[in-house]
């Protein structure tokens, strides 16, 4: 497939390097747009469009999955005796809501962008069509991927997995809120080692809190290698994409 860049880097900035990668699917956690008072820090979002505009600057073209923990936790439902499956259509519904937030944030940033769920709700948004998003990457629209898989018992982490296969994205980019994978909790350890380099077999194998399971594995089926990295810090995302030696990258 040729990749048609929507907007063509300076070679002479070097800021705007030529990227590592063509597409990318991008993991955002609700938990890293809450706000202390309610659901929303809108400064927080408004940030991460602007970080998401320099990758679109340079023609990347971009999947976006985010969470819904901001909001509602599908599992921590679960816990006071909810149904696990309308907890997670929930969780799922929440999805949706940060979806049309960021996409109205990436809008504001002169971004052309399309939500899209996997859950049906065409009375807001259209409905998850794979030629339909191709199309749309290949036009260079950002598709953020609302509803998760559609189906209860799977998260997010899953989600993004599974349209960073369906869309052949180069690489899935994790954003936390550490500068990627270590060894231990580094906020309550200060000796805690960061790996800058894993295996997807030390994932499963040292059971390292990064992404379930199930998308781990999916990623390692299907050659997507991961790359963990810190969003809070400035221009961490076009370091990250431009191929620069920042976060942990897993792969085989």
């Amino acid at each position: 497939m040729a990749w048609k860049s929507h907007a063509l880097p300076d070679l002479n900035s070097e800021r705007n390097e030529l990227p590592a990668y063509r597409r990318v699917l991008l993991k955002l956690s609700g938990e890293a747009i809450a706000g202390e008072q309610g659901a929303f820090d809108l400064s927080v979002v408004s940030r991460i469009a602007v970080e998401i505009k320099k990758v679109y600057d340079l023609g990347v073209e971009i999947g976006i999955v985010i969470g819904g923990g901001n909001i509602v936790r599908g599992g921590t439902l679960e816990k006071y005796g909810f149904d696990r499956i309308g907890a997670d259509s929930m969780g799922m519904l929440a999805t949706l809501i940060n979806s049309l937030l960021l996409d109205e944030m990436l809008v504001k940033q002169g971004v052309s962008a399309v939500v899209q769920s996997a859950l049906a709700v065409e009375t807001i948004v259209e409905s998850v069509t794979l030629n339909r998003t191709r199309s749309y990457l290949e036009e260079g629209r950002v598709v953020l991927f609302a509803g998760g898989t559609g189906s209860p018992y799977f998260t997010t982490d899953t989600a993004a997995a599974l349209r960073a296969c369906e869309i052949d994205a180069d690489v899935l980019l994790k954003a936390t809120k550490v500068d990627g994978v270590y060894d231990r909790d580094p906020v309550q350890h200060r000796n805690a080692t960061l790996y800058r380099e894993l295996r997807y077999a030390d994932l499963l194998e040292q059971k390292l809190r990064v992404m379930d399971m199930a998308a781990v594995s999916m990623c390692r089926d299907h050659h997507i290698p991961i790359v963990v990295f810190n969003l809070k810090r400035d221009h961490e995302l076009v370091r990250v994409v431009q191929g620069n030696d920042c976060g942990t990258t897993i792969k085989e």
